[in-house]
């Protein structure tokens, strides 16, 4: 018991007090007494103050200005944006104007027969007739992960289940492969020159960015058609992306499709090269 009454009457040790004695003795305790110390607290009050209200001026007059600034950026944001469309559309005019000139040319080359067939193989017309309808989707828990370099070999690519553009490719091939006399993605008619590519995510078709779900349209024997491309090796890699990454696809046989024809077809030819003689 003796050592808990000493614990109880001595709760502050003899040190502590003995420093806070000669702290209050020489003044150093509690708050300032003198009068330098207590005019150099109120100094630092006014002080604090005074940046205080100065910083809130200086963004009361900056106010203003940020707020003119940001409406002269949006307003030529859009002076910018008009002036990108109007010149999207002088592009399109442009471009069906050589598709007319195009396909007037073959018109006029003689041979009808032989023109039509041009027209249709090259793109440059507009065609309908039997073919097959393919839908191809994302999985409907596709997300925007895979990682970077090859998706299909990261763990990312099973939870995006997206369609890439080497799948478009496949399928393309797959669909000329197996007879196809046209095809086109979302509208978007192909030919001999036309390239799949991706940018990011997006798949790109002649640079034209398209979004899912992907409608592939292509003319041709419908059920012949149909029969050969999923008993084909790009039908069967494409059933195979259906059933290990979810990838939603459907195909039907159509009696009558209509595709446009491509934007602009660019005509090159190639000349034999010749060898100037030597003396």
């Amino acid at each position: 018991m003796s050592l808990l009454t000493n614990v109880m009457d001595h709760s502050l040790d003899d040190g502590y007090a003995e420093a806070a004695a000669r702290k209050k003795a020489a003044g150093d305790g509690g708050l300032p007494k003198t009068l330098r110390a207590r005019l150099g607290l109120a100094l630092g009050l006014v002080l604090a103050a005074l940046v205080v209200t100065v910083g809130a001026a200086q963004a009361r007059v900056a106010a203003p200005v940020v707020a003119k600034e940001r409406e002269e950026l949006i307003d030529r944001i859009d002076r910018e944006t008009e002036t990108a469309d109007r010149l999207e559309e002088s592009v399109d005019r442009l471009r069906d104007d050589v598709g007319a000139r195009q396909r007037e040319a073959l018109k006029q080359s003689g041979d009808s027969g032989q023109a039509d067939l041009v027209g249709i193989l090259s793109g440059a017309v507009e065609v309908h007739g039997p073919g097959v309808k393919l839908v191809v989707n994302d999985a409907k828990e596709a997300g925007t992960g895979g990682g970077d370099g090859n998706p299909r070999e990261t763990s990312g690519f099973s939870d995006t289940g997206r369609v890439r553009d080497r799948d478009m490719q496949r399928v393309v091939n797959g669909l000329w492969e197996s007879g196809a006399e046209a095809v086109s993605i979302n509208g978007q008619r192909l030919t001999a020159l036309s390239a799949i590519r991706a940018a990011g995510d997006a798949i790109l078709v002649d640079n034209k960015p398209l979004v899912p779900p992907y409608t592939v349209l292509a003319v041709g024997d419908g059920k012949r058609l149909s029969t050969r491309f999923q008993d084909s090796a790009d039908g069967l890699y494409l059933h195979a992306l259906e059933e290990n990454y979810g990838i939603r696809t459907a195909i039907s046989v159509e009696d009558d499709l209509r595709l446009p024809a491509a934007p602009s077809v660019i005509v090159r030819t190639a000349e034999p090269r010749t060898e100037k003689g030597t003396s």
